[in-house]
């Protein structure tokens, strides 16, 4: 079992940045590939970027392409997503989660994702 818990969340200006962080329980953290996801109100969850368990490999939505980066820190079991340039359409509650499975491929299914976290809520006013 995995536990996630998210912080970083708040209100930022637009043009802002943030630095969402997830840290997980359990010693198992490093062999999990991990993900980020959003749900704005009203709207689908949707992909927003995803790592391997090395950190080898990211993965990241059109959305947000160029504005953020994710990255982990395996010996703090700790997955971070670097959020800059925020629009207000970045708006939503940011969730992270991690994938038990070999392979990272579609990676930007949260069906694929076997624990989440509870969400941080981002809010980029105009």
């Amino acid at each position: 079992q995995v536990q996630l818990v998210e912080s970083g969340g708040g209100l930022v200006q637009a043009g802002g940045s943030l630095r969402l962080s997830c840290a997980a329980s359990g010693r198992t953290f490093s062999t999990y590939h991990m993900g980020w996801f959003r749900q704005a109100p009203g709207k689908e969850r949707e992909f927003v970027a995803a790592i391997t368990w090395s950190g080898g490999r990211t993965y990241y939505a059109d959305s947000v392409k160029g504005r953020s980066t994710i990255s982990r820190d395996n010996a703090k079991n700790t997955v971070y997503l670097q959020l800059n340039s925020l629009k207000p359409e970045d708006t939503a509650v940011y969730y992270c989660a991690a994938r038990t499975t070999y392979s990272i491929g579609l990676y930007y299914r949260g069906e694929e994702y076997n624990y989440w976290g509870q969400g941080t809520q981002v809010t980029v006013s105009s």
